[in-house]
C-alpha cells in the first residue's frame, strides 16, 4: 500500500490580536505542530493527530479554548468543540459545557461512545463524569487577563460581541490533518464570544460550520465570527469548493462568501484530498502554522497573499 506524505495545519484564531501577542499565538501553534507532526510521519492517524493538536491550544492560556477561555455573561467559561472523522463522516460535539480542559476530546468521546453526535450543557457533562473527565475549578481555567476584559466591557452596552477585539486575543482554535493512509480529520475548539449570554452556541459544534472533514474532498476548521459562519456552512462550502478549485481558491472563495452574503469575518484552514493546505481570512490577522515542502514550519499571523 502506497503511504501519503503526513500533513498538518493548525489555527489559533482569526481576529484583531493585538500587536503585544503575536508571539504568544505564533509559539503556540508552532508548538503545536513541533509536538505532534512527528507522531503522524511515525504512523499517528489523522484523528488522534488533530485531537492532539487541540489539546495543546486548549491548554495553552493564549487562546480562547480550555484554558483562557472568554466569560459568559455572568462571569462563566462555557466550551464548545467538535472533532470529525473523514472516512466516514463520523463527528463528536460538545456545546455549553463547563470547567473541562479538554472538551474536544470529550467530543470524541460523544462520537465513540454513543449513539449520538452532540451533547450539551448539564448531560455533557454528566457524561463527561461517567468518561472519567476530570471536572477543574473555574479558576483553574480562568485567566487575569479574561477577568479583566470582563469587568471591563459587563456593562458597556455599546460592546458587541462581533466586533474586532481591540484589547484582547482571539479565538477559536483548530487543526485539520491528513494521515499516511490519506484519511483527514478536522477538530474546532472554543470559548465563543466574550459577554455572550449563557447558552449562546457558536459555530465550532456545528458539523460543516466550525469544521467538516470528508476524504472524498478535503477539510476544514473555521474561526471567527461565529453567527456568520454557520449562516454559510462555511467549512462545508470550502470543502465543497475543493472539488473545482485548487486549495488556496478554495479557502479564498470560501471567505468571499462568508463577507459578500453575511458581512462575515472570520478564517479557514484545510487540506484538500490530494494534501495541499488551505488558508484564507478577512480579518486583521490569523494565527496558523503548518509543515510545508521543504518539511519546514512555517508559522504565520499576517500571511502576504
Amino acid at each position: 500500500m502506497k503511504m501519503t506524505e503526513p500533513k498538518l495545519i493548525v489555527h489559533g484564531g482569526a481576529w484583531n490580536i493585538p500587536d503585544k501577542y503575536d508571539k504568544a499565538h505564533l509559539n503556540g501553534v508552532q508548538a503545536a505542530i513541533e509536538a505532534i507532526y512527528p507522531k503522524l510521519q511515525s504512523g499517528m492517524t489523522a484523528l488522534d493527530a488533530v485531537e492532539g493538536a487541540v489539546n495543546m491550544l486548549e491548554e495553552d492560556p493564549t487562546f480562547d479554548s480550555g484554558r483562557g477561555a472568554f466569560l459568559n455573561e455572568i462571569g462563566e467559561i462555557e466550551l464548545d468543540a467538535m472533532i470529525m472523522d473523514g472516512q466516514n463522516l463520523d463527528f463528536g460535539a460538545v456545546a455549553a459545557v463547563q470547567n473541562l480542559l479538554n472538551p474536544v476530546s470529550l467530543a470524541r468521546k460523544v462520537m465513540e461512545n454513543t449513539e449520538h453526535t452532540m451533547l450539551v450543557g448539564k448531560g455533557a457533562m454528566i457524561f463527561a463524569k461517567k468518561m472519567g473527565f476530570k471536572e477543574l475549578s473555574p479558576e483553574a481555567l480562568l485567566t487575569d487577563r479574561e477577568l479583566k476584559f470582563f469587568h471591563k466591557i459587563k456593562n458597556d452596552p455599546s460592546f458587541r460581541s462581533e466586533l474586532p477585539f481591540e484589547f484582547n486575543p482571539m479565538d477559536t482554535v483548530g487543526a485539520v490533518a491528513m494521515d499516511e493512509k490519506g484519511n483527514i480529520a478536522a477538530a474546532t475548539s472554543t470559548g465563543g464570544t466574550a459577554r455572550k449570554l449563557q447558552g449562546r452556541v457558536g459555530d465550532s459544534p456545528i458539523v460543516g460550520g466550525g469544521a467538516y472533514a470528508d476524504n472524498q474532498t478535503g477539510a476544514v476548521s473555521a474561526t471567527g465570527w461565529g453567527e456568520s459562519i454557520m449562516k454559510v456552512v462555511l467549512s462545508k462550502t470550502v470543502c465543497d469548493l475543493f472539488k473545482t478549485n485548487n486549495s488556496l481558491k478554495a479557502a479564498q472563495t470560501g471567505i468571499t462568501i462568508l463577507k459578500n452574503r453575511v458581512n462575515g469575518m472570520g478564517g479557514v484552514i484545510g487540506i484538500n484530498n490530494r494534501g495541499d493546505y488551505a488558508f484564507a481570512y478577512n480579518t486583521p490577522k490569523m494565527a496558523f502554522a503548518f509543515v510545508n515542502e521543504q518539511a519546514a514550519i512555517e508559522a504565520h499571523i499576517k500571511y502576504q497573499f
